[in-house]
């Protein structure tokens, strides 16, 4: 698997994964059962969430604990048009949400108009995220603000929405968040078909995510991000605005996030406040230090290896995966700081020199 994970990135690889991608996307809910659907489309938006991580982190040097952040509004976006959707078919037969009747909300909130539209919500999904890291990136690399102060602030960023979302009075559900969700774009979310194309929709998402992100980073742009990450000043007295290229980054990053949010909604059935967890953004950390950081296939490597490990413990013996997660970034810490992509690599190295 790895030396096929080394070959899409060359020119031609692209077209491999492209075309690797839409065969998956047309067999696999014929061949799978909806339980495997589920769970694989559930990592293909984590896997998106690691590309979005390793765009800034891997090629720019800004390590991110806030994108979790960025993940749960896109799905909170997704969350609230699939709760419109429902209509007078909630428990309390109202036009507003059954969260709110119970509430005893007179009336829809006004953040909430236009989500009855799939094409809103699907905008805002995308919006949301990127305005956020738009404003906060502006603000944070205007002060120069790096290394472990900006990661401080993008947890704390993440925590006090978190808290704020946890609040009834917001308008989110609470700590209940939105759930109960029926249909999508008239379509019941339990039916099978219905769970075979959100599958097909994210694999395709995830692939369009990746060759995005190479074209970025095989580009001029990528380059000086590089530069950056290795010796920003260097870079900004060769003449290099360094602000707008790290801005850029991070605000594409972020709506990357929310593209995996809004996927990510339909097929678990519920957001909630804690989904901004700051483990959820150490997590995402995590899956690109496993895979190989500064790769962009290596952290969708870790993002599948990684969650697939967190289901197998979970099921079997749930109170050792945090200690097994713990130990596994340990060992990639101090034996593996390329990741498993850079392992291969290490070992097709040696392999060459052996066989000269």
């Amino acid at each position: 698997m790895l030396p096929f994970l080394r070959r899409i990135h060359e020119p031609k690889g692209w077209a491999i994964l492209a075309a690797l991608a839409l065969a998956f996307a047309i067999a696999g809910p014929l061949v799978l059962e909806d339980q495997y659907l589920l769970i694989l489309g559930k990592f293909c938006c984590y896997a998106m969430v690691a590309l979005a991580v390793d765009l800034v982190w891997g090629f720019a040097g800004i390590l991110s604990l806030g994108h979790a952040l960025f993940f749960s509004l896109g799905g909170y976006a997704m969350g609230m048009y699939l709760l419109r959707s429902v209509g007078k078919g909630g428990v309390y037969k109202s036009d507003l949400p059954d969260f709110m009747v119970f509430l005893d909300w007179k009336e829809l909130p006004w953040f909430w108009y236009g989500f009855d539209m799939f094409s809103f919500a699907v905008l805002m999904s995308v919006l949301v995220p990127a305005a956020l890291g738009l404003v906060f990136g502006y603000f944070a690399f205007r002060s120069r603000i790096k290394g472990v102060y900006f990661s401080i602030i993008t947890q704390a960023l993440t925590f006090a929405a978190m808290l704020l979302f946890f609040r009834n009075e917001t308008g989110f559900g609470g700590n209940n968040g939105l759930t109960d969700f029926k249909t999508l774009y008239g379509y019941s979310l339990r039916d099978p078909a219905t769970m075979g194309f959100l599958f097909s929709l994210s694999v395709l998402a995830l692939a369009l995510a990746y060759i995005a992100c190479r074209y970025l980073t095989v580009s001029k742009f990528g380059a000086v991000l590089t530069a950056i990450r290795d010796d920003e000043p260097k870079a900004r007295f060769s003449g290099y605005n360094t602000l707008s290229y790290k801005w850029f980054a991070w605000t594409f990053s972020a709506a990357l996030a929310g593209v995996a949010g809004a996927l990510y909604v339909p097929q678990v059935g519920i957001i909630n406040p804690s989904e901004m967890e700051p483990s959820g953004s150490i997590e995402a950390v995590i899956w690109v230090a496993v895979g190989g950081r500064g790769t962009l296939a290596g952290p969708i490597l870790g993002a599948f290896l990684v969650n697939g490990a967190k289901s197998f413990f979970t099921a079997v013996a749930p109170d050792y995966w945090l200690f097994f997660l713990g130990f596994l970034f340990v060992l990639v810490t101090l034996f593996l700081p390329q990741g498993l992509l850079g392992l291969g690599m290490m070992l097709k190295t040696k392999g060459a020199l052996r066989g000269k």
